[in-house]
């Protein structure tokens, strides 16, 4: 039973979207944290260090020497709860985002949300200092796609249990202002910062987005280049595969370079002229041919 569950994750990683991926990562890591801070349950001082070990601190030198904590807070939750939620959450909007404006974007915009919010709960942290010593979750990295979703396709609607059809920017503003009325709370003050930290990203990515800027460009050269190196096993390519790449790509060129510059400026002019059709009347406004065009490009 279990190999064939393991043989069903394995199958889920290899063949879903980022969504997917990042949430079992996720589950995966927390999961084995939880159970671990379990078994610590009887030793305080040693459940605390271990906890301390992977969590964001509040204190900017304890970060110098833990730096690895910016991005080890993102995958280890406090509870099965608080995990369940932020997963749900990035499943239910991460869909709408990675169909919008495509599954490439899915991570840079995690991580660097992710990031905001942990920079966010740190100046906080100076400026008020009670707010408590450490902070851990993928809670602000799950609200830059959650105020994505909504900035990019306010009027998509979405089915809630007990209440029906409701857009998704009356879902999002219900959200985020939780997280408003949170700030003013006494408990998890610095979680509900880091989370509209989280959220500001979301939110100025897609206005940047709009403006022609991609902020998950610099982001995926990074992750490629990361990628490159462990696979080739060092920084330079073998220069037979180099000198191969670079001639197929220069006769390619040179064959087709006028028809696939008219195709790629017809593609994006059709393409702009859909996002500009959700900015104004929202995703449902769409034609079945658009929706699928939108689509398809997603997968880009």
């Amino acid at each position: 039973m279990f190999k064939s569950i393991v043989d069903d994750i394995k199958f889920s990683f290899r063949s879903g979207n980022m969504i997917t991926r990042v949430i079992i990562i996720t589950s995966a890591v927390s999961l084995l944290f939880i159970i671990l801070k379990a078994f610590l349950r009887g030793d305080p001082g040693m459940q605390l260090s271990f906890i301390q070990f992977f969590a964001l601190p509040g204190n900017p030198f304890s970060l110098l020497i833990k730096p690895w904590t910016l991005f080890t807070h993102l995958l280890i939750h406090a509870d099965i709860w608080h995990l369940l939620w932020n997963m749900l959450f990035l499943y239910w909007f991460g869909r709408i985002v990675g169909d919008m404006i495509g599954d490439q974007r899915i991570l840079p915009l995690y991580l660097l949300g992710g990031l905001v919010g942990a920079f966010a709960y740190l100046i906080s942290y100076q400026l008020l200092g009670y707010i408590g010593s450490y902070a851990l979750g993928a809670s602000a990295a799950v609200m830059a796609i959650v105020v994505c979703a909504g900035a990019i396709a306010p009027d998509y609607v979405m089915r809630l249990i007990l209440i029906g059809d409701v857009k998704l920017k009356y879902i999002v503003f219900f959200v985020v202002l939780i997280d408003i009325i949170g700030v003013t709370g006494s408990s998890n003050t610095g979680g509900h910062i880091a989370h509209l930290g989280g959220a500001l990203f979301g939110f100025f990515y897609v206005r940047q987005l709009r403006e022609g800027t991609d902020l998950a460009l610099p982001v995926n050269n990074l992750l490629n280049k990361i990628g490159n190196f462990f696979q080739g096993g060092g920084s330079r390519p073998k220069k037979g595969k180099s000198t191969l790449n670079v001639k197929y790509r220069s006769e390619r060129k040179t064959e087709r370079k006028r028809p696939t510059s008219k195709d790629e400026v017809s593609f994006q002019a059709k393409l702009d002229n859909i996002l500009d059709k959700i900015k104004e009347s929202g995703y449902e406004s769409l034609t079945e041919e658009e929706k699928e065009f939108l689509f398809q490009a997603s997968k880009k």
